[in-house]
């Protein structure tokens, strides 16, 4: 507790949000002050796991959220308050469920082999009137409105303090930018170990929604908020480094610069795609996004089936240089641990079984769609994700069997009760037919 106790003075914090995000993302938290922050640091705050989304019944234990003083940062909007990740247990043992948890099994497996998976993510994200129904930016109409320079800078009250808050947590942001549809942005941080990248994309969504909310818009990283407008993607950017810190992804005299273990790594990528999805693309909504028709801007930047490429972003993955891989399969919605984690499982997989990603393509995507004997179909819907999930094995056995049960009941619960709901479009079409 010294190391903790001396670090919560220097960052000047009276209270400390102690949180774990469930298995659908969502962050649930108890604030707690500094004075007793010493019995949660050891023993865990309590939480009644039935009321987060967790596979539970009101007649379990409480759920004890144990914080890892690592993850300490101070809330760059809200002065005193501080943050710390926490992971869960039950019945005095470590939960299956726990997302945080389960990545940092990935990465202890990753290892032994010895590998260390780092990544960063493109957390896009729309800002939006406070219900939610429209852009909050009347005057973003463009029909291409991507880096809009004067659209970016009509947001610089919240965009230029999200800068500057991450370079104040000393995540290193190097970029903001206007993306491809209406009040929608980015903003790009530099990439580092799987755990710290999904404990800073945890953080990200709360701190966004946060700051805006502060300036009377709502944020939002849902997949597809709008059906003419590009969706929210989450492109994911990954490369194993070894024991010694050199990129085991690179190799001059490898394809594009790739490494032979660079492209088993991407064969396990490809090969459990349609069970990743569950995970990369987790709600109904999500498939909303994947092999949309054109948006208003003329494309969704979206993969339309699995396949790789060069630097090519119509595919559903990019090899944007001679360091790394680029998945553009996964959307905001995606869970920041559990998105690592199953990537990581995919991937190591493919190395462990030396997988074959098969010919690349480079081809124009969307105008020229590969053939289904080329390009293996994504999953149409959630239920098909979940079937896939439910079917395979080694991903399963990868994340443990008890972790793919509870996720799967509990999507597939969402599943089968939302995919009855009736919108008002079809009522309109319906009702005189």
């Amino acid at each position: 507790m010294t190391d903790l106790t001396q670090r919560l003075e220097e960052l000047e914090l009276r209270f400390v949000l102690v949180s774990f995000t469930d298995l659908f993302g969502i962050q649930r938290a108890k604030l707690v002050p500094v004075s007793a922050l010493a019995g949660m640091a050891s023993e865990g705050a309590g939480f009644a796991g039935f009321a987060a989304w967790l596979d539970l019944s009101p007649a379990d234990g409480d759920v004890l959220a144990v914080p890892d003083p690592a993850s300490l940062t101070a809330l760059p909007w809200q002065a005193g308050v501080g943050w710390m990740a926490a992971e869960l247990t039950l019945n005095g043992s470590a939960m299956a469920q726990c997302p945080r948890r389960l990545l940092r099994l990935q990465q202890e497996r990753a290892a032994t082999l010895g590998f260390e998976l780092r990544s960063g993510v493109e957390a896009e994200f729309f800002l939006l009137s406070p219900d939610g129904a429209a852009i909050a930016d009347t005057s973003d109409h463009q029909e291409k409105p991507c880096y809009d320079q004067l659209a970016l800078m009509r947001r610089f009250g919240l965009i230029g303090p999200l800068l500057t808050a991450m370079e104040q947590l000393g995540w290193g942001p190097y970029q903001a930018d206007h993306e491809d549809a209406n009040g929608q942005f980015e903003l790009n941080w530099t990439f580092t170990d799987a755990l710290t990248t999904a404990d800073r994309h945890a953080f990200f969504k709360v701190m966004v929604k946060a700051m805006a909310e502060q300036q009377g818009m709502r944020a939002s990283f849902m997949a597809k908020p709008f059906a003419d407008l590009t969706g929210n993607g989450c492109h994911t950017h990954l490369s194993l480094w070894g024991t010694c810190g050199q990129n085991l992804f690179h190799d001059p005299e490898g394809e594009l610069g790739l490494s032979a273990l660079a492209y088993h790594f991407l064969g396990g990528l490809l090969t459990h795609a349609p069970a990743l999805c569950a995970i990369t693309n987790p709600t109904l909504n999500s498939y909303r996004r994947l092999a949309a028709p054109p948006t208003s801007s003329g494309a969704t930047w979206s993969p339309g089936g699995i396949s790789y490429t060069g630097n090519n972003r119509t595919h559903m993955v990019r090899i944007p240089d001679d360091q790394r891989l680029e998945l553009r399969l996964p959307d905001g919605s995606a869970h920041p641990y559990l998105l690592q984690a199953a990537i990581l499982a995919a991937g190591l997989d493919g190395i462990e079984h030396q997988l074959d990603p098969g010919p690349r393509h480079d081809n124009d995507n969307y105008a020229m769609p590969l053939c289904p004997d080329q390009c293996q179909r994504l999953p149409a819907d959630l239920g098909e994700a979940l079937d896939a999930f439910a079917a395979d094995s080694a991903l399963r056995q990868a994340l443990g069997e008890e972790f793919c049960q509870a996720y799967e009941r509990l999507r597939r619960r969402q599943w089968l009760r939302r995919r009855g709901d009736i919108s008002d479009a079809e009522r309109c079409m319906g009702l005189d037919g």
